[in-house]
Parts: C-alpha cells; sequence; structure tokens
C-alpha cells in the first residue's frame, strides 16, 4: 500500500527484457544523498511510476536498486518504454506509522492514459489526460482522487462524453513529479481509486440478489408499487 505522495526521483540505469531469470528486469539508480533505500531489505515493495514492483536487489553506494516486471505489468503500463535516462516516481511501502498525506494507493496500474492538453494557470499547470481504457472513466469523480504516475492527484473536471479528465499540478508538485515534464502525446499510468471498485461490486451483486433471489424480490417490490399506484388512482 502507498500514499501517492512521492519520495524520490530516480534514474533508469538498464531496463532487461531477458535477465538472468527469464524475465524482465529494472535498475534504478539514485541520487547520491538519496536515503529511499536506508532501511530496504529484498523483497520490499517500492512504487515505480505507480505500479508496485518488488526489490530483487540493491546497493547501498551508490544506491540503487533493481525489480522483476511482469508479462501483466509490462501489458498494463508504460514501464516498457522507459531507456536509460529516463526519470521516474518513487515512493516505498507505507509503514503502519506512516501519516497519510496523500490517498490509499495499491500500486496496481488499472491502465496507462495519454497526456491530451496542458495549459498553464499561473504558477500551476492543469494536465488533460484521456484513458486507454474508457470504462477507467467511470470511477474518475470531480473533486475525486486519482494516483497518475504514482502520484495522489486531485481530479478538477471530468468530461464523460469527450473522454478525459483535468487534474492541476502546483508549483511544488511539478519540481517533485516526472509528470509534470511530460509532453503532450506522452502516457502516464493511472490508478482509480479502489474505493470505488469495491463499492460498485457490492452493489451489482445486492441489485442481482433483489432479481433473483427470494422468487425475484425486487420484481415483487416494482409490481407491489406498481399495484399500490393503481389502488391510488
Amino acid at each position: 500500500m502507498f500514499t501517492g505522495i512521492v519520495e524520490e526521483i530516480g534514474t533508469v540505469t538498464e531496463l532487461n527484457p531477458s535477465d538472468a531469470t527469464g524475465g524482465t528486469s529494472l535498475t534504478i539508480t539514485l541520487p547520491p544523498t538519496s536515503t529511499l533505500l536506508s532501511d530496504c531489505h529484498l523483497g520490499d515493495s517500492i512504487a515505480i511510476n505507480g505500479v508496485c514492483l518488488t526489490v530483487t536487489t540493491f546497493t547501498a553506494q551508490p544506491p540503487s536498486f533493481t525489480v522483476g516486471i511482469a508479462p501483466e505489468t509490462l501489458r498494463l503500463t508504460n514501464l516498457g518504454s522507459l531507456t536509460p535516462s529516463s526519470r521516474v516516481n518513487l515512493e516505498r511501502a507505507v509503514r503502519a506509522d506512516t501519516r497519510m498525506g496523500g490517498h490509499f494507493v495499491q500500486g496496481h496500474v488499472d491502465c496507462t492514459a495519454t497526456l491530451v492538453g496542458r495549459v498553464p494557470d499561473g504558477n500551476a499547470v492543469t494536465l488533460r489526460l484521456a484513458p486507454a481504457r474508457r470504462e477507467a472513466l467511470r470511477y474518475v469523480v470531480h473533486k475525486g482522487f486519482v494516483a497518475v504516475d504514482g502520484a495522489s492527484l486531485t481530479v478538477t473536471r471530468v468530461d464523460d462524453e469527450e473522454g478525459w479528465w483535468e487534474v492541476m499540478l502546483i508549483a511544488y508538485t511539478q519540481e517533485r513529479v516526472v509528470t509534470a515534464a511530460k509532453e503532450v502525446g506522452e502516457t502516464v499510468n493511472l490508478e482509480v481509486d479502489m474505493t470505488a471498485k469495491y463499492v460498485e461490486k457490492s452493489l451489482k451483486g445486492y441489485l442481482e440478489g433483489l432479481g433473483e433471489g427470494s422468487g425475484g424480490l425486487l420484481k415483487k417490490v416494482l409490481e407491489g408499487a406498481a399495484a399500490g399506484k393503481g389502488a391510488a388512482a
């Protein structure tokens, strides 16, 4: 679990599509003064551009670490497009005593989104994003939150018909996330609010139960309501 508050920006030094295990691995180097790995252990989780990945090796000096990337992760995220010198957002998994400065982020990306517009607004900048999967928009609501490349951001506008939403980056955030430097046409990783998914699934099950269980309880309720209106007439 993560908070969506980016701790550090790292630099990709290697994306190996065929490592010793036969899979894909990614190596990230940190600034020499970084303390991100000060309490690191093998098997720890670190979010890279919002993707929860497992540390398989790391070194203290110079600080760097390697993670493995599963095929499903490559399909759903933009990690496969990273190249040496690419900069990435980093956040360690939360501890029990961590302050929740952002929102609950799982590090499980739903899909990518394309930056389709960026407009300066004073010292802030508004980013307009269109998801690769249109259905993801049903979980994006005005003044709700989403994780964009792992950064917890507030949704400022949504247009379901045209298929986009907007977020605003204040000056402080622009200096601390890689997303601020992206140009129109580039992609980001999107994770929507997981609470919305649980509510949707629970409500769907409940309504299906009303329609099919107990002899069609929902149908009986609707028929009863119709009969009541008829009697009142």
